[in-house]
């Protein structure tokens, strides 16, 4: 698993579509934070072309600088950091993976490591299903 995410990262750095979307199931679904990105990723293609987007026009690359993998649920959680080399920025985060059977990535949910939100009264990943999944919605 780790290897397989490593590997991920070197293909969205390389900015090739076909090597990102390789790293996917086809309905893979990529989160992040709400506004970002006009919404989740949905779909391996969509997935490759956006990062490739990222790396044309931002001159994105991206580390994976902490890792941890538990293969008895096909899941890991990393640290990040993505360098938007044209724009002088450093954003840094998480990110959850769930695996399918195959080994491939099915899901991501991406946090970023930022200030909270003042304006939001929910700190939460866009399009995610919460309730769904089973998280508390009430203390």
């Amino acid at each position: 698993m780790e290897k397989w995410i490593r590997d991920y990262f070197d293909a969205c750095n390389s900015g090739d579509v076909e090597r990102i979307v390789a790293y996917f199931e086809p309905d893979a679904i990529h989160y992040f934070p709400p506004g970002m990105y006009e919404g989740p990723f949905r779909g391996a293609e969509t997935i490759g072309r956006k990062w490739k987007h990222a790396v044309e026009q931002l001159g994105s690359y991206w580390t994976v600088d902490q890792i941890i993998c538990e293969p008895a649920t096909r899941r890991a959680v990393i640290e990040w950091t993505h360098f938007k080399r044209k724009r002088g920025v450093i954003l840094r985060g998480d990110e959850w993976y769930n695996f399918s059977v195959n080994g491939k990535i099915h899901e991501i949910r991406a946090y970023y490591a930022s200030p909270q939100d003042s304006t939001l009264s929910k700190l939460e990943l866009g399009g995610f299903d919460y309730e769904g999944r089973g998280y508390p919605l009430k203390p």
